[in-house]
């Protein structure tokens, strides 16, 4: 039981640190696909 704690506390930060980077990313990414799907309409809007 104190290993499986022991590695529990060694791990769980970079696990933690892991999926929080993973989340800004995927929220950035979410902004990125926004605004190449709405490419199109907004050069139209300008030409």
């Amino acid at each position: 039981m104190e290993q499986l704690l022991s590695f529990i506390q060694d791990v769980g930060f970079p696990i933690v640190v892991t999926f929080y980077l993973l989340y800004r990313v995927e929220t950035k990414l979410d902004d990125v696909i926004h605004s190449i799907q709405t490419l199109p309409e907004r050069m139209r809007m300008k030409a």
